[in-house]
């Protein structure tokens, strides 16, 4: 016994302080010079289907299809070779539907905050290009944004004189004739005012004041479109009652929600007038989910999807920048302010589309 309570001592002596790398979106293990797992963190354990304790003490290359990659990066790093090495590999799973191997990129180095342990951190490749496209979105969506409010800056500012103008003139033209054309300029700055406050929309601050339940917008957004639509349009629930409400702008929520049902109402018109026009709004709750770096343990999935014609391809890229439409008289701002409304309650929103199949889907972290 004294022999087992020394064994474990010594291993929990290895280990402490590396508890804060379970906070990592990222599978993360450290090893010995020889190759031997010393830790492994909660995301690795769960990606591998095997628990720590089955993970430690043997050579973590073991996981690798092809491990002399690993063996090799792992002694040139315990030989100050290279400080860091850096290379592909596909990470074997346990476990009965886990046939295909995950391709990773894998970063072995060693630092001294682990006292000359060697650090091995495996980034899943499919995720790594999901999160560079999400900094590269939300990056882009920054800049937008910020030319945005200063071009509607800009506009507000003379526009008010302009209208202002014209309501004087009107008092001081003698044909009602005339008149009418003064009316037509207060109508089109009216028109533009409303543009622009609409553009400034996003920059303003969301009231995170209540508890959100999803459901509820979802319902609220059903209700809305079915008025609008009576007929030939079916809108479907697919809910997960378990969601639990979260802190957020329900106003909000419910306008990004119906911004983009009320775009799929619109790519299904063909399809209305024949009475084949479905729209589903399914709810899950996904774990484990890493949003812009940060890793949450629960999040909200909601799920938009349409039996439509699909995203033009044209469009595909860029179908969040303002401006952008895919229909004549659209102001192509419905979905930017969308994508705002997400992100303001640190969530993401994408859309995949083909045709006969459009689903945008917003993820929200849960507490």
């Amino acid at each position: 016994m004294k022999l087992l309570g020394a064994a474990s001592a010594a291993r929990r002596s290895e280990t402490k302080g590396l508890e804060a790398l379970d906070l990592l979106a990222t599978m993360v293990a450290v090893v010995g010079p020889n190759g031997d797992c010393l830790f492994a963190n909660t995301q690795l354990e769960s990606v591998i289907g095997q628990s720590r304790r089955n993970l430690v003490k043997r050579p973590l290359h073991e996981w690798l299809r092809e491990p002399a990659a690993m063996r090799e990066a792992i002694d040139a790093v315990a030989r100050n070779e290279f400080s860091t090495r850096r290379f592909e590999g596909a990470l074997r799973r346990a476990g009965v539907g886990h046939a295909e191997p995950l391709p990773v990129h894998i970063i072995v180095s060693q630092t001294e905050r682990i006292g000359g342990r060697i650090l091995i951190e495996m980034i899943e490749i499919e995720q790594q290009t999901r999160q560079e496209r999400e900094e590269r979105v939300m990056g882009q969506a920054e800049v937008t944004k910020e030319l945005i409010r200063n071009l509607a800056h800009e506009i507000k500012n003379p526009l008010g004189g302009i209208r202002g103008a014209a309501q004087l003139l009107a008092l001081d033209l003698p044909s009602p004739e005339l008149t009418e054309y003064t009316q037509v300029i207060i109508h089109e700055a009216d028109r533009l005012q409303t543009l622009v406050d609409r553009l400034l929309a996003p920059h303003r601050k969301p009231h995170m004041v209540g508890d959100v339940n999803i459901h509820e917008v979802c319902e609220r957004v059903r209700s809305l479109v079915l008025v609008e639509h009576p007929r030939g349009l079916k809108v479907v629930r697919d809910y997960d009652a378990s969601i639990p409400e979260f802190r957020g702008d329900r106003e909000q929520l419910i306008q990004a929600v119906l911004n983009i049902v009320q775009n799929a109402a619109q790519a299904l018109s063909e399809r209305i007038e024949q009475g084949d026009a479905t729209i589903t709004l399914r709810t899950r709750i996904a774990r484990q989910v890493t949003i812009g770096k940060q890793r949450y343990r629960l999040a909200l999935e909601l799920h938009i999807q349409d039996n439509g014609p699909g995203v033009p391809e044209h469009l595909r890229e860029r179908i969040f920048y303002p401006l952008v439409s895919g229909r004549d008289g659209g102001s192509g701002l419905g979905l930017t302010l969308a994508q705002t409304f997400v992100q303001q309650h640190q969530g993401t929103i994408e859309c995949d589309s083909e045709p006969g199949r459009t689903v945008f889907k917003i993820v929200i972290p849960l507490p």
